[in-house]
């Protein structure tokens, strides 16, 4: 099949892109690297009247490491940030997700705030955002705002972001100390979408003390979660005195909106779910306590 007919719009600044789209409504989409939206288009499960390119947008492309944080420009390659020094170093949950997004092909070209924009629930960077608590940056007409991870993912395929406004870059904070970061997730093919998948981050203290938790969990519901009832529950005991399998079951309890497709039941998910929090968990774990990844 072939797309709807659409206009064709090709600006050259963020600021000509939010005119466009404070001027078309919702006519308009926004296309990064396309890999998301391409398919939906061709398949006719999407349709718009107008199509605003951002690639000849220099300005959203790039990876700074500030004081305490590393910003990622919205249309940075996912194949950049997975070459990035600077993103394996101070991010190292965001470099390790990247090479389990689809093949090197659409790495190459899909974005880091495509994939977030597009907010699948089965994708890795949701998680992963919402695990470090990143922050979002939007310009609309009306200005710029600062969005939190917690609060940008709304629903399947829906964010907070308006109909006029773009992403235009994410923040990652840069955990320090002794932390432990692992992904880890179950799919039917390498490079398929996650059935489910999960994030651990990390911190223990001198005596080996959780002081800094974060669970996330992807291809669960309508958006990436975090377990925050099972972080609240580990912060302060001993790392090595939390059993893995337990983590997992905790961080999966209470999950209320788990899909059941052609892929697999609710029940069968929710077990694959607790599995890889409870790999995770010892991966993180280890880092954390050894320097390295088991």
């Amino acid at each position: 099949m072939k797309p709807a007919p659409f206009a064709y719009h090709a600006p050259t600044s963020a600021d000509e892109v939010v005119a466009l789209l404070g001027e078309l409504g919702d006519e308009a989409k926004v296309i990064a690297g396309g890999q998301s939206l391409v398919p939906m288009l061709a398949l006719r499960l999407a349709a718009f009247g107008h199509l605003v390119d951002l690639r000849r947008l220099d300005d959203l492309r790039g990876i700074e490491r500030r004081e305490d944080s590393v910003r990622i420009g919205a249309g940075t390659t996912q194949a950049s940030v997975q070459r990035s020094d600077e993103a394996r170093v101070a991010v190292p949950l965001l470099a390790r997700a990247t090479p389990l997004i689809g093949h090197f092909q659409i790495r190459n070209r899909g974005t880091i705030g495509g994939s977030l924009a597009h907010a699948d629930s089965a994708a890795e960077y949701p998680a992963v955002a919402l695990t470090l608590d990143a922050e979002f940056e939007a310009l609309s007409p009306r200005g710029r705002r600062t969005i939190p991870a917690s609060r940008f993912f709304t629903g399947t395929l829906s964010t907070a972001l308006a109909e006029d406004e773009l992403l235009t870059g994410v923040n990652f904070p840069v955990w320090q100390g002794r932390c432990g970061f692992a992904i880890e997730e179950f799919a039917r093919r390498s490079g398929d979408f996650a059935i489910a998948g999960a994030t651990v981050a990390l911190r223990v203290d001198q005596s080996g003390r959780l002081d800094r938790c974060a669970i996330g969990l992807f291809g669960l519901g309508p958006t990436a979660v975090r377990a925050r009832e099972a972080e609240a529950t580990l912060v302060g005991s001993e790392a090595l005195g939390a059993d893995a399998e337990d983590v997992g079951r905790s961080a999966t309890t209470n999950l209320d909106s788990v899909p059941s497709d052609l892929h697999g039941s609710a029940p069968y998910r929710t077990r694959v779910g607790a599995a890889m929090v409870a790999r995770a968990w010892r991966r993180a774990v280890q880092e954390a306590l050894h320097g390295g990844m088991a």
